[in-house]
This record gives structure tokens, C-alpha cells and sequence, in this order.
């Protein structure tokens, strides 16, 4: 018997027994916008998780990957029906939960505390939707297992992973113990927040696991935990303050000029409007950062040219939970893609990574958190960290960064050693943003230089926007926005070509392009510049 185990089964032992009311006694209206179309998708017969779409019918482990699963036992969806508005969606709703409640609910998977946190919040959130004119049965089903998850939960704290799911696990407590006043779970999630929220965030405000997209949902959760003590005039810790402030903050690093998240780290395209909800709501006003030190991302910015550039190691390795599959590090959605960067021209992306399907099939997963599916460089056919299920093995251990502005202008120089261990080379990257904004510069070198039989390539995936032409005879590639507006890159010591790429940033694949240097045999570094050129004429 683990000693997690053993502390569990104690503290519930002290917990007094559950009154279970008919209904909450404090119900919380979800805050955040869901998707029709999803909703649609999910009167069909089918739910969508970040870009994978499964037939439903079933809550075993046979229904696919552990992410899409976990997804479906945590209801989160309910906003997508809810947001469809009809008879239908609310049918639909309380048949899935019916459904669950008889067959679904003995899942080991529904039991982890990350997702029982999510299903908590999203049954409250939406109580109002799917279950307060609903039959008696139904509704005392869902409060008995809302009782039981907020009781398990409360008696788990703190939750062992590394990851936002502790987070998530610790704002279900804080729900059910509203809903349910239970005085005592509240008490006890309290004594823990300031502890996990220390844990969870950097004090630059970046989250531990380094990606945008998990940057934006742990912004939601204290935005929530924030609004439901003082819901019920309980006064919010200054940790949970504080954090929210930095947080926010941080956020704006990530945005791109149109209001979409850099896609690094399983990160892919949440509308524009659904972002800023949740700044608004998280109150964070400024300025994006220039850099987040701790959490490893820097920003240049100048003219109307931004460039974002992941400049830090991935979080450390933890084991999976051996009965749900789920990761417990922080490094569970990280990619391979240290020293990628991406750029934007005003509200056009012209320079991207690849994207994410985090609740995919293993396949396509690990090939967009491949090396090669980031704007950065690739040696020898290698990923410069190892992918993993439950995140990476080999890794970058030291990821150095220089930074210097001087008139406008602004320079990174940083390196990882994620190729050292197979290779015995450090990548070093040099990026040069000029003061007007109208030419990015870099270097990508191999120290020591591994020789002529090790063959490198530099990669820049281009936005799906983006219209490129290969240009033999000037040594380039002519890339123009939708605008009109062209940039052109040329290359020394690389070869240069124009070849397909994919772009998984939103709900469909989309093609895309992408320009590949491939080192010459004996030269030491790929030095390459994009420079804007003029529009075509009118």
C-alpha cells in the first residue's frame, strides 16, 4: 500500500460523513464559451478533443487514447452543447451523464483526481443546463457521486502530480465543498493552495509545463477558484492574487498579433475572443513581457515584426500512474522543439510550428512533437529530447540565453544540449531583429562541428496563410502574406528547398509549406536572413 494511499484512507476516516442535499446549495455558471460546432459534433455521435474527433459510445480504455478519454469522464463538453441552446443538447447531455452514471462512472480513469476535479466543475458549472429541471433520480445520482468525488478529493490533497491536474483536482475540492458546505474540505483546500500554487507557476507567472495552451486553461481554473470564494464572501488568499496577476501577464507573452497562443507544447489555436475573456476576467493589464526568465520564452518585437522563441529546458520527468495511464510530470505535453521560435507580421503569422494533437493516436502525436515539426534545427534525423508517453526520457539538460537590445534592435543567443548525449554537439541559435522590424537574421551552429557525414537541416514551417515560391536563381524563397506583403529568405552554407508541411493548429489539418536548409558538407553554420520585400503593385 503506497503512502499516498495510506494518508487517504486516514484523513478519510476523520471526514464526517456527507449530508447530501437535492441539490447544491451554491451553483456556479460556468464562465467560459463553448464550441457549436463541437456540440453539434457531439449530437451526431461524436466528441472532439483538441482536433480528435472519436465516435462515442462507450467509456473504456478500448474507446482511445488516455488524453481523449480523460477529456470525456471530465465534462468539460457540457459548455459545447450548452452553447447549441436546444431541447436536443440538453437530451443529449443528461443521456451522456445517465449513461456514465450506470456504466462509465467504475472507470478507473474517471477516479483521478484531475479528472474528477474537471467532472465536479463542469456538472456545477452546468447544473442549471442539464440537471436542475431534471427527474428527481436523476439529479440525486449526480449529487450522491458529486458528494463522493468532493470527499475522495478532499482527502487526496495535495495531489501528487506535477501538473495542472493537481490544480484541477484542488478547484473541484473547492467547488463540491461550496456546493455541498462542507465547511471542512473548504478548510483543507485553503491550507493547500498557497502551496500548490507556488508549485505550479514560476515566479515570472509562466506555468511549470511551458505551453500556452496549459498557460491559458490554468488561468481559467484561478480565475474560478477566485470568483467562487468570493461568490461567498470568503476572502481570497493574496498567493491566489498574486499568482492571477503574473499569470495573466504572462498569457500576453504567448499572443500573436491576430489574439491567437504561439503554438508550443501542445498548444494549438483558441479563438481570439475566448482568450480575451479570459483576460478580462482574469483583470491582467499591460503589456505583454518581453520575457518570462524562469519559465524559458522570450519576445522580440519591433516594427510590426514579433517573434516568440522558446528559449528553456522541458520540466523533469515523472512516472505515469501505473492505474489510470495518466503522466504525473510536468513534462507530460512536451515537445521536442527547444530553440523554436515563430513570427508574426501585424495580425499575419508567417512562421510557425507545426501545432498538436495531444489526444491523438500515439502516431501523429509524437510526429508534431517531433523536432522536425518545429522552425528550428533538426541533426541527423534525431529529436533532440526523446518522446515518451508520459513525456520525454533523454532531454536538454542545460539551455543557455543571452539577450541584448541596443537603438531598437535586439539579439538571443542561446544553446541546449539536447544533442549531446548522441551526438556529443550543443546547438547554438543566434537571432538578430533589426529596429524597423523589416529583417530577422540567425545562425544555427553545431559545437564542435560533428564533421561532413552528419547531416543538419533548418527548418521554418510556414503559416497555411502563407504563398511561397522557390527562387533557384537568387538562392531563396519569395513568402507573401494574404496582404500581399512578401518577405524573402536566403541561406549560406545550407542548400535551400521548398517542401509540404502540415498544419495542426486548429480543427482540420491544414497544408502548409515549409523552407528546409540542409547544411553544405563542410560548412560549420547555417547562416540565413528574411528581409521584407515590397507588396505587389497595385
Amino acid at each position: 500500500m503506497s503512502d499516498m494511499f495510506r494518508n487517504a484512507r486516514r484523513v478519510l476516516s476523520r471526514l464526517k460523513p456527507v449530508r447530501v442535499p437535492d441539490n447544491p446549495a451554491r451553483a456556479f455558471r460556468d464562465l467560459w464559451p463553448g464550441d457549436a460546432q463541437r456540440g453539434a459534433r457531439i449530437l451526431r455521435g461524436e466528441l472532439e478533443v483538441a482536433g480528435t474527433a472519436r465516435p462515442l459510445g462507450g467509456w473504456d480504455a478500448s474507446r482511445g487514447p488516455v488524453r481523449w478519454r480523460a477529456a470525456l469522464h471530465g465534462y468539460t463538453w457540457l459548455r459545447d452543447l450548452r452553447m447549441l441552446g436546444t431541447d436536443a443538447a440538453r437530451v443529449a447531455a443528461r443521456d451522456l451523464a445517465e449513461d456514465w452514471l450506470a456504466r462509465g462512472a467504475r472507470e478507473a480513469l474517471a477516479e483521478a483526481p484531475e479528472v474528477a476535479g474537471a467532472r465536479v466543475c463542469a456538472w456545477l458549472g452546468h447544473w442549471d443546463f442539464f440537471a436542475e429541471t431534471a427527474e428527481d433520480g436523476f439529479r440525486r445520482a449526480l449529487m450522491q457521486r458529486l458528494a463522493l468525488d468532493g470527499r475522495n478529493l478532499a482527502a487526496a490533497l495535495p495531489e501528487e502530480a506535477a501538473h495542472r491536474g493537481a490544480l484541477l483536482a484542488l478547484k473541484g475540492v473547492v467547488a463540491a465543498s461550496i456546493a455541498l458546505e462542507e465547511e471542512g474540505w473548504l478548510l483543507r483546500a485553503l491550507r493547500f493552495l498557497p502551496g500548490e500554487l507556488e508549485r505550479q507557476f514560476h515566479p515570472d507567472g509562466g506555468h511549470v509545463e511551458r505551453s500556452p495552451a496549459v498557460q491559458f486553461l490554468a488561468l481559467q481554473d484561478l480565475i474560478e477558484i477566485r470568483n467562487m470564494l468570493t461568490g461567498c464572501s470568503i476572502a481570497v488568499p493574496p498567493q491566489l492574487t498574486a499568482a492571477l496577476e503574473r499569470a495573466g501577464q504572462a498569457l500576453r507573452l504567448f499572443r500573436h498579433g491576430d489574439g491567437t497562443l504561439a503554438l508550443f507544447n501542445a498548444t494549438r489555436e483558441e479563438p481570439p475572443a475566448t482568450v480575451d475573456v479570459v483576460l478580462a476576467q482574469g483583470q491582467a493589464r499591460g503589456r505583454a513581457p518581453m520575457l518570462l526568465e524562469e519559465t524559458g520564452f522570450h519576445r522580440l518585437a519591433s516594427g510590426r515584426t514579433l517573434v516568440i522563441a522558446d528559449c528553456g529546458g522541458p520540466p523533469p520527468p515523472r512516472p505515469a500512474d501505473p492505474a489510470t495511464g495518466l503522466p504525473r510530470g510536468a513534462d507530460r505535453l512536451a515537445h521536442a522543439g527547444t530553440l523554436s521560435f515563430e513570427m508574426s507580421v501585424g495580425r499575419d503569422k508567417l512562421i510557425v510550428n507545426c501545432g498538436a494533437v495531444p489526444a491523438g493516436d500515439p502516431a501523429w502525436r509524437d510526429a508534431m512533437r517531433s523536432t522536425a515539426a518545429h522552425s528550428t534545427l533538426t541533426l541527423a534525423d534525431t529529436n533532440s529530447a526523446e518522446l515518451r508517453e508520459e513525456g520525454l526520457n533523454r532531454r536538454p539538460e542545460r539551455v543557455e540565453i543571452e539577450r541584448q537590445e541596443a537603438s531598437g534592435a535586439q539579439w538571443l543567443e542561446a544553446s541546449h544540449d539536447g544533442y549531446r548525449r548522441t551526438h556529443g554537439v550543443v546547438h547554438r541559435r543566434r537571432l538578430y531583429l533589426s529596429e524597423s522590424g523589416d529583417d530577422l537574421r540567425g545562425e544555427d551552429m553545431l559545437e564542435p562541428f560533428p564533421g561532413a557525414g552528419v547531416a543538419s537541416v533548418v527548418r521554418f514551417h510556414l503559416h497555411p496563410s502563407v504563398t511561397a515560391t522557390l527562387q533557384e536563381e537568387e538562392g531563396g524563397v519569395l513568402m507573401r502574406l494574404p496582404g500581399g506583403q512578401g518577405w524573402r529568405l536566403r541561406a549560406r552554407g545550407a542548400r535551400v528547398a521548398l517542401e509540404d508541411s502540415v498544419s495542426m493548429s486548429s480543427a482540420e489539418m491544414r497544408r502548409a509549406q515549409q523552407v528546409v536548409l540542409t547544411a553544405e558538407s563542410e560548412s560549420e553554420s547555417i547562416q540565413w536572413a528574411t528581409t521584407r520585400v515590397p507588396a505587389h503593385p497595385a
